[in-house]
């Protein structure tokens, strides 16, 4: 398969030249490692395993790193704790930048670890899935979101789209955004999701979670990957799968931990009111969250109720993809109110609003500008600036003065 440069490789190899360390963040076979060995093709490449010590890294770390000199990329690094502390150890010895190149899927363990072993001498990064730029091969173009945020009111003028050679809407959020489903047929889609969700249960659940009944656990990630785009009120859900609030809350953080699933707190004027409130989740693949739902066929997701909330999860989604490239990222927020108005999604930056709707369909009409309405007029005092609604037509034009219809295929 052809390399498929990604959107924080300049991130990467910039920091490299400053730090001693470079941590790199995300899901399972989302290309962490392909990234690392691409950009420095050089050095050398260690996987690590949680139940074989094939290298006596866990038994004698400093054994280890005497053995395999500096600078190296040290691959699913959660899985060798025991090595974090020779590694400061080995830093502290050296003014070398870009000595060591760490992934991990597993983002509590890991960064707990690293705050308190090597704290100020790693630059941490988070891979995501593969956006519409990468998958063609423009990982190193800036999307339309830096522009967005840079001049909200004419920004999308003379930008590319999609070439016609794109997959469908439909077929692209069946297949989801992991870079080994690229080549893929569409009907080996659910053997891909099925093989990667057991590898997911076996190398992070069950070392993360000492859950007994996996059964029990399967079924929550389908239920809660039905819940994908809405807010989410985890003693419900515990009562839906029968397990306690607590248990079904922990596991929704085990899936955040392990960069499955994210949450967005609700937006306030009132700062500190922002903690309070119901938070919305996603998922961070729409392929998976329908292979967790049974969906087999993007022909089934065209039919599906759930097309909306997975148009939405795959937008979100890239929208974070995106901010990948900003050196400060926008804070992210969903907003609703008591009587029903909402915005999907608040972006905050520099003390300005840019609020963002999501809409699975061609043809928008003004009934679908209530809720950046309603979210106007509630903070008229605020810098609220032009909003978007983001749709799967194909045309960008304005439904108003103040709204954007941004088409899905815009890059």
């Amino acid at each position: 398969m052809k390399y498929l440069h990604r959107h924080i490789e300049k991130q990467i190899l910039e920091s490299a030249k400053y730090f001693k360390a470079i941590l790199l963040l995300g899901a399972r076979q989302t290309g962490k490692s392909t990234l690392l060995s691409h950009l420095f093709p050089q050095v050398k490449t260690f996987v690590f395993d949680p139940l074989q010590d094939v290298y006596k890294a866990r038994q004698d770390p400093d054994l280890f790193l005497e053995s395999f000199p500096a600078p190296l990329i040290l691959d699913e690094v959660q899985c060798v704790p025991e090595l974090l502390n020779s590694l400061k150890r080995k830093m502290d010895r050296s003014d070398a930048k870009g000595q060591y190149f760490l992934t991990g899927s597993q983002n509590f363990s890991i960064l707990r670890n690293v705050a308190e072993s090597m704290a100020g001498r790693v630059a941490i990064f988070h891979l995501d899935h593969l956006s519409p730029q990468e998958l063609l091969g423009k990982g190193n173009d800036e999307g339309w979101l830096p522009a967005y945020l840079k001049d909200p009111d004419s920004f999308y003028l003379k930008r590319d789209v999609l070439p016609s050679t794109f997959s469908p809407l439909v077929e692209f959020l069946f297949r989801g955004t992991f870079p080994a489903t690229v080549e893929l047929p569409t009907s080996q889609i659910p053997r891909y999701m099925s093989s990667y969700l057991q590898t997911y249960v076996d190398r992070d659940v069950r070392t993360m979670e000492n859950i007994q009944n996996l059964t029990e656990f399967n079924r929550f990630l389908g239920i809660i990957a039905a819940l994908t785009a809405q807010e989410i009120n985890a003693s419900q859900l515990g009562r839906e799968i029968g397990v306690s609030p607590q248990t079904a809350r922990r596991w929704l953080d085990l899936l955040s931990y392990t960069y499955q699933w994210f949450e967005l707190f609700p937006y306030h004027g009132n700062t500190i009111k922002r903690i309070s409130g119901k938070k919305k989740g996603y998922f961070k693949d729409p392929g998976f969250a329908c292979y967790l739902q049974a969906v087999d066929s993007y022909e089934s997701l065209a039919k599906s109720p759930k097309l909306g909330a997975i148009f939405e999860t795959w937008a979100i989604n890239y929208i974070i993809q995106q901010s990948a490239t900003l050196d400060v990222p926008p804070k992210m927020y969903h907003w609703r109110t008591s009587a029903g108005a909402e915005v999907d999604l608040i972006l905050e930056r520099t003390g300005k609003l840019y609020p963002i709707e999501f809409k699975c369909k061609t043809h928008l009409s003004r009934t679908d500008l209530s809720g950046l309405k309603a979210f106007r007029a509630t903070y008229s005092k605020q810098e609220v600036m032009p909003g978007l609604i983001f749709y799967a037509g194909s045309e960008a034009y304005k439904l108003d003065e103040n709204t954007l219809a941004l088409p899905w295929n815009l890059l």
